[in-house]
């Protein structure tokens, strides 16, 4: 068994063990140890301040990890934070607090060793006491955590010396990319009763603290990775509105501005003193609706507006490019484990057909959207309204406020515009927000023969049946769900030329969060 292990490490060290093929030896093996494998040397500056100018902040903001909902507090759990392990743009496992991990034959049981010598903002040394007190507290649906419907599966942990050892309900081979998770920040065990403290473990520490208005770190002395973290500090002001934030980058106010309109990405790419970077992946902007709320319980009528969006006029008008056709499911095929689906197509006829199936009233249905949803959201609800009207379906608009929209309209009201950064893998991405019990389940869809056919995948270590159960995942959301997906967006930001170190990374936006550790000022 040694010798078997032992070359299976090899391997894995070789591959640096991609999905695929750690899905395969977790299957094949009682047991596997994984490093993350560091990014070639290159020549990097210290020092200076990093200015981002981000759009997705709010006055309603918390430094709770568990809540970050939108794109700045993400920001702040990656600019803070470190999770046990995170997924690398190729889409590999790489090693954070824990330095390694351990699974049982049949992916039940794993072990995930902790690193030593890493300490908290406040100086106190990260123990596995802090990890087990972390995932437990995600682990308790009390705390309306965003990683809630991905730690259901968990069925005890436990600490075993310098191991943090979680055993499933049923075995999952994808529990390491699970515990990526951004919500997933080791916090000290002190911050279970107050997680908004803003003590973590990352590369800077919590200066400043505004929010909806800015957000400033200064470089943490302990952080003990010196490979990552090369400024002295970093700035985050929160510009929602995109034509502010797009002038504060060519003005030189900010070095990073985030989501930056499609509509003007190719004349922005033209402007001196910055570059446009984009790249694909799991991001998808939708329309949401509440499959347990009137008028949205109805399966005709949540089937008459899928087939009342125009997605390849959408796609052109609002993305221009910098993105693709979505078909109502989450999934795409940026997730190696894809089937794709027969695409639904606009169809006003058959739409008109299902809407007077719906027998609804005829009365307005209220969109809510804001531009702060996602990146041309108002013009994609007023697209919908418009494609809708040729099916005789009635949609109202309504404009909200970009502040307090992420508290008070999404996975609130009953209709409304939303994105999703995605998740590395179907199970994560099933987990947050299609799970019955899960608190980010935001199209409140509740399906038994859904929760039971997704722990069955979660337990099948033969990738070719896995395959399989996800595909009929996906048809389930795409033929019976409240998701209107019409497009799967790029990630979008405009990068001042003194930013050096860029790098190509579709799992979320700026280099997954990891800008502000990562690159450095020229």
């Amino acid at each position: 068994m040694k010798d078997d292990l032992a070359k299976l490490i090899d391997r894995i060290d070789a591959a640096r063990l991609s999905r695929r093929g750690f899905m395969g030896t977790a299957a094949a093996f009682g047991a596997v140890a994984m490093s993350g494998t560091p990014a070639l040397a290159q020549e990097v500056k210290k020092g200076g301040i990093l200015k981002m100018g981000l759009g997705g902040g709010e006055s309603t903001n918390s430094l709770d990890p568990g809540l970050a909902a939108s794109q700045v507090p993400f920001h702040l759990c990656r600019i803070m934070g470190e999770p046990l392990v995170d997924v690398a743009a190729d889409g590999t496992l790489e090693m954070r607090i824990a330095e390694a991990v351990e699974s049982s034959a049949d992916a039940v049981v794993w072990r995930f060793t902790i690193r030593q010598g890493v300490k908290f903002h406040n100086g106190a040394d990260l123990t596995p006491a802090d990890v087990l007190a972390t995932l437990e507290r995600h682990s308790n649906k009390d705390s309306s955590s965003g990683a809630f419907g991905i730690m259901e599966g968990i069925e005890s942990m436990k600490v075993d010396g310098n191991v943090v050892e979680v055993t499933l309900k049923a075995g999952n081979a994808d529990l390491p990319y699970l515990m990526a998770d951004y919500h997933l920040q080791i916090q000290p065990a002190s911050s279970v009763a107050t997680p908004d403290d803003g003590i973590g473990c990352g590369a800077y520490k919590i200066v400043v603290n505004e929010p909806g208005v800015r957000h400033t770190f200064e470089k943490f002395a302990d952080y003990w990775d010196d490979t990552r973290g090369h400024y002295d500090g970093v700035e985050i002001t929160v510009i929602n509105d995109a034509t502010a934030r797009m002038a504060a980058i060519q003005s030189g106010q900010v070095h990073i501005a985030n989501r930056v309109d499609p509509k003007i990405a190719k004349l922005l790419s033209r402007a001196p003193g910055l570059t446009v970077q984009n790249v694909s992946g799991r991001g998808h902007y939708v329309f949401i609706m509440h499959c347990d709320t009137a008028p949205f319980d109805n399966a005709d009528l949540r089937n008459a507006l899928k087939l009342a969006i125009n997605r390849e006029e959408m796609v052109d008008k609002i993305l221009d490019g910098y993105g693709s056709v979505g078909n109502d499911t989450p999934i795409n095929a940026a997730y190696p484990l894809f089937t794709a689906l027969e695409q639904r197509k606009y169809d006003p006829a058959a739409a008109a057909e299902a809407y007077k199936k719906s027998g609804h009233d005829g009365s307005p249905i209220i969109l809510r959207v804001a531009e702060g949803a996602f990146p041309g959201a108002v013009d994609a609800g007023a697209l919908f309204q418009q494609s809708a009207a040729a099916a005789g379906i009635p949609l109202e608009i309504k404009r909200e406020p970009n502040d307090g929209y992420w508290s008070e309209v999404w996975n609130k009201q009953p209709f409304c515009a939303s994105y999703w950064g995605g998740r590395p893998v179907q199970d994560q991405m099933f987990s947050t927000a299609y799970l019955s019990t899960a608190d980010w389940n935001d199209t409140r869809f509740k399906v038994p023969a859904f929760d039971d056919l997704l722990l069955k995948a979660r337990a099948e270590l033969d990738p070719a049946k896995r395959t399989e159960m996800y595909a009929e995942l996906s048809k389930m959301v795409h033929d019976d769900g409240g998701l209107i997906c019409p497009m799967f967006n790029d990630f979008i930001e405009a990068v001042g030329d003194g930013v050096q170190g860029w790098e190509k990374n579709g799992v979320q936006e700026c280099m997954n969060g990891l800008a502000p550790h990562k690159t450095w000022l020229a």
